[in-house]
């Protein structure tokens, strides 16, 4: 097979991956100010609840960038120019949370933790709802003149298609949190997670509906039908799961939704990466943009061999931290000397699905 479909179909993966594991992390930070009080034990608990996982899923972004940058160079620089402000604005939000995450529990003082919660909302609802908008565009494509430059300014992209796919993501995002935190706590955040999973179903459902049904129709492949047709039924199976109380099967279904979702989108703009719309001819492919054969040759050997290493390494770590977080065990880790909400804690006690038991993340 030609190695620009297969590291087209690699890219497609590893920001699916992203989207699958980060999406929840996205989720929690975004409902972490209906989790509990502004200074209370409960935010800590949710903030726990990703602590030793999120860092490791952001991973996925910097290896779907360096393929992409590897692999499509022409769809690396036109992509990262033509959407300079969005995507600036999503590294600037990722630096903002990830140093929340790390200083929110470094003095013990509420009005500090509270700005930092802020910090953590923020950093965690705008790229949500940044990524959709930049993907939905990137399949709707973009004024792009023959040396591919794009020329489409901000206003461009806020089109109601991009606005829908924001919209999508971010609400999406929400649910898939929601859904992660009933499986993964206990006590009050669990009461908290399961309510706002069905709040955000309530704008998931029609608007994820919606974003893929317009995708479908305006650019889908026939291939992408199924797709798009499953994406639907595993968000509406998830929340009804949700409802009855399977939190695993839930959170499977709200996985399988994102990462069908993001098949969709990019089996849609298939063969393009990023579509003139002042020239079809101008438009970028799998062929016009791909790196030299050897260097794909280079890049497919070094993933064979060390991208399922990476998938194991990240296996085991969330075989490691599958307990439940309680109240009880962040407070205890706090008074055994623990740095205060968002501080490293140790220990697990219980797996997850029993009910008072668990250990919170390292921070």
């Amino acid at each position: 097979m030609d190695l620009t479909v297969i590291w087209f179909a690699a890219i497609a993966v590893l920001w699916t991956g992203y989207f699958v594991l980060e999406g929840f992390d996205f989720g929690v930070g975004t409902l972490l100010p209906f989790m509990g009080r502004r200074d209370s034990v409960d935010r800590r608990v949710a903030i726990n609840a990703i602590g030793p996982v999120w860092d490791a899923n952001e991973v996925w972004l910097l290896t779907a960038v360096g393929a992409t940058f590897a692999a499509f160079p022409a769809w690396y620089a036109s992509m990262f120019s033509g959407f300079y402000l969005p995507i600036l604005v999503v590294l600037a939000a990722l630096i903002v949370r990830g140093v929340a995450f790390e200083y929110r529990g470094k003095r013990d003082s509420a009005p500090w933790r509270l700005w930092w919660d802020r910090a953590i909302f923020l950093g965690s609802a705008a790229p949500a709802f940044l990524w959709g908008l930049v993907f939905a565009n990137v399949v709707r494509g973009v004024a792009m003149d023959a040396d591919h430059t794009v020329t489409a300014g901000l206003p461009d992209l806020l089109n109601p298609y991009g606005l829908l796919g924001g919209l999508t993501t971010l609400s999406l995002f929400t649910l898939h949190g929601a859904v992660f935190l009933t499986l993964k706590t206990d006590g009050p955040v669990r009461v908290r997670a399961r309510r706002a999973a069905l709040v955000a179903s309530s704008v998931a459902i029609p608007a994820g509906t919606a974003f893929l049904a317009w995708t479908q129709a305006a650019h889908g492949a026939p291939w992408t039908l199924p797709v798009v047709v499953a994406a639907a039924a595993a968000l509406v199976g998830g929340v009804v799961a949700a409802r009855a109380g399977r939190e695993g099967v839930s959170f499977a279904l709200t996985a399988v939704t994102v990462l069908a979702v993001s098949a969709a989108v990019f089996g849609s703009l298939f063969p393009n990466v990023l579509p003139s719309t002042t020239d079809p001819a101008f438009s970028l492919t799998v062929s016009n943009a791909a790196s030299a054969e050897y260097t794909l040759t280079v890049m497919t050997w070094v993933a064979v061999v060390f991208l399922p290493l990476v998938m194991l390494y990240q296996g085991w770590s969330y075989w490691v931290f599958r307990r439940r977080v309680t109240g009880a065990q962040v407070t205890g880790d706090h008074l055994a000397g623990g740095e205060g909400p968002g501080a490293r804690a140790t220990g697990a006690s219980a797996p997850v699905g029993e009910a008072g038991s668990g250990s919170a993340g390292p921070r």
